[in-house]
């Protein structure tokens, strides 16, 4: 049912996006319409400039009313110079000039700016997209119901109302509910949502369970130590719900430059209006004279060009991605991966595959062929990931016409059975010490499997987690784009962590983490302001890290729904290489943004230097903008096309 719910949601936020989206559509062809009307009657009729004023100010304030509120808004805040203050201050200084000595009309020009603002402001809006919803998705890891032994029988509850120290029950296949100690029973637990991993964790009586986790052989009682809601779930939850609200997110790239450049602009425009008449001698009657072409300068420093251009290069840095299998959530996303100089990896399901296969076969006292062929047989009926790596090393089992009979599963120790009239054990080192055979260890690192038959060893397979080809290419390929710092961090084992930073080659890795532990490796990398870390994974076990991170990025095609949700990044296809190419487009698309700026400003001053001296008109002033954005937007259209 939740479930139901959250889909509603979802269709709800994104309807409220594309309605706003419509609207702001609407809002634009009207005004354009309105605003080519005011024009044909200013033409053929000739009316008093206060007339003029009222007919354009229809569409002008239709067009401009929300920025003029966020204009307004900043003032009141203390942020006055953001770039809805830009426009208003210049778009208003058109409106005025009319009313000077000599000033001719410019009501025209100042709707259009603020027409090609909104229409900035639509592709920036465009290109943010539906922005994240709720981390909905780990409702479904909130286990409903918990068993309890109450009074002599068992009886279903919500899990908030056990208290601590009651026992509950856990069935094959349900959830454990709560943190607690097992009192009874023994199996594994596959832990992949709490920690990643993909290999269960076998447990019996005095070992320790965690809410999250899937029992997968055997009945368990469990005598909780936790309330519910200090129980591990919960506390992964509530932190991916607040590691968002820590998260700084960058200014868009115009915001930034709004306010360096707005109290630029508008200073320099006070000067201009005020000293020369005060320097020539005669303040009142020079003043017109001098605000008019303090005016002319501010309609003309409107940096319409590049409210237009640089959202649009942001909107072609997305396109390009997701061209390459790389999706991202917003454009402040690709200023923060340009700055990138910290990669954060986890280990399983990122760097390796996250599925299991055997690595290596070392019988003692027959064939490798016959020690896999057995191992597999008996493990036929298994559920368990490594029962499912040998019967992929065995493919063939089927048609051989082998006998299994008598299948005997001990929970957290292995599954014997009768194949071709042999008693072949399949299991770890507690069920060979329990059958009393001399088992002994292996060099390899990963999960080992022994085998014994008729109660003699056979020999043992390693079945491990193997690196992704494209793993350790991906963390050269970002070293040599300078990248300083590869970290990869892990629930898993020290040894196995040790052997896959190795096989990758990062600068440093940690094992042995729970998800509040990267979370705080993460936190701890993120120091600088010039720089940005980037966290890399794909289990539900990640999503707080991929939520606070300067940037997230999660694996598309393996990864939990949780972590795509709270990922600003998703890898299509998992694969790593797709880390460089993603960087190297978002620095691209900056560099082009860049080149918009510069180029827009450098014919702005021309044109002011113009101004100053008399000889620019305000259509030239209008056409260095349009034409000057024009050319910004083809340069523009350049982040669309990338090439390795």
């Amino acid at each position: 049912m939740a479930h139901h719910h959250e889909h509603q949601h979802t269709h709800a936020h994104e309807h409220e996006h594309s309605h706003g989206m419509t609207r702001q559509i609407a809002v634009i062809v009207v005004a354009s319409l309105l605003l080519a009307v005011a024009a044909w009657i200013e033409h053929h009729f000739s009316l008093p400039t206060y007339q003029l004023l009222l007919i354009y100010l229809v569409p002008y304030l239709l067009v401009g009313y929300g920025t003029i509120c966020e204009a307004v808004e900043g003032l009141l805040h203390g942020d006055a110079f953001n770039e809805h203050f830009l426009m208003t201050i210049a778009t208003l200084g058109a409106l005025a000039i009319a009313f000077m000595p000599g000033g001719e009309s410019e009501f025209a020009e100042a709707v259009f700016v603020m027409l090609f603002f909104q229409i900035g402001e639509l592709f920036e809006g465009y290109a943010e997209g539906r922005s994240r919803d709720s981390i909905s998705h780990l409702v479904a890891l909130r286990p409903d119901r918990a068993s309890v032994e109450r009074g002599g029988a068992v009886v279903e509850v919500r899990p908030e109302e056990v208290n601590v120290g009651e026992t509950i029950v856990v069935r094959v296949g349900e959830r454990v509910p709560i943190d607690g100690v097992v009192v009874e029973g023994a199996s594994a637990l596959n832990t992949v949502a709490l920690t990643g991993e993909s290999l269960p964790r076998s447990v019996e009586v005095g070992d320790d369970v965690m809410s999250g986790c899937v029992n997968m052989s055997g009945v368990l009682r469990v005598r909780t130590i936790k309330a519910y809601g200090e129980s591990a779930v919960n506390r992964i939850i509530e932190l991916v719900e607040h590691a968002t609200d820590r998260k700084s997110h960058s200014e868009t790239f115009i915001a930034r430059f709004a306010h360096i450049y707005t109290p630029v602009v508008v200073a320099c425009a006070v000067v201009l209006a005020l000293v020369p008449p005060l320097v020539q001698g005669d303040f009142v009657g020079l003043l017109p004279l001098w605000l008019h072409r303090a005016l002319i300068f501010l309609v003309v420093s409107c940096p319409c060009a590049l409210v237009i251009s640089v959202p649009l290069t942001f909107f072609g840095g997305i396109g390009a991605a997701s061209r390459h299998g790389i999706l991202v959530k917003g454009s402040s996303y690709i200023d923060v991966l340009s700055k990138v100089d910290t990669m954060v990896f986890d280990k399983t399901g990122t760097l390796t595959r996250g599925t299991f296969s055997v690595v290596a076969v070392h019988p003692e006292r027959c064939d490798e062929q016959r020690l896999l062929h057995l191992a597999a047989h008996v493990e036929h009926y298994s559920t368990h990931p490594v029962a499912a790596a040998l019967r992929e090393a065995f493919p063939d089992e089927a048609t051989d016409g082998c006998e299994v009979a008598e299948v005997v599963e001990t929970a957290g120790q292995g599954v014997s059975a009768l194949v071709g009239g042999e008693r072949v054990s399949v299991g770890n080192s507690k069920m060979m010490e329990a059958m009393g055979v001399a088992w002994h260890d292996c060099h390899e690192i990963g999960t080992i499997v022994h085998v014994a038959i008729d109660g003699v060893y056979a020999g043992h397979v390693v079945i491990s987690d193997s690196v992704k080809e494209e793993s350790r290419a991906a963390v050269e390929r970002l070293r040599s784009m300078g990248v300083r710092r590869m970290v990869m961090l892990t629930g898993d084992r020290g040894e196995v962590a040790e052997a896959v930073a190795g096989e990758v080659a990062v600068d440093e890795w940690h094992g042995d983490l729970m998800p509040s532990d990267k979370l705080l490796h993460v936190e701890h990398l993120m120091t600088g302001e010039k720089s940005a870390v980037a966290f890399v994974g794909d289990g539900i076990n990640d999503a707080p890290v991929l939520a606070r991170a300067d940037v997230g990025i999660a694996m598309g095609g393996l990864g939990s729904e949780a972590a795509i949700e709270a990922a600003d990044v998703v890898l299509m296809d998992d694969n790593p290489s797709r880390l460089p190419t993603a960087i190297a487009i978002a620095r691209r698309t900056l560099r082009i943004a860049r080149e918009n700026v510069w180029f827009a400003i450098g014919v702005k001053l021309l044109v002011l230097l113009l101004a100053a001296v008399g000889y620019a008109t305000m259509w030239m002033a209008v056409f260095a903008d349009v034409g000057v954005t024009v050319l910004a937007v083809i340069n523009a259209m350049r982040a669309l096309r990338y090439r390795e």
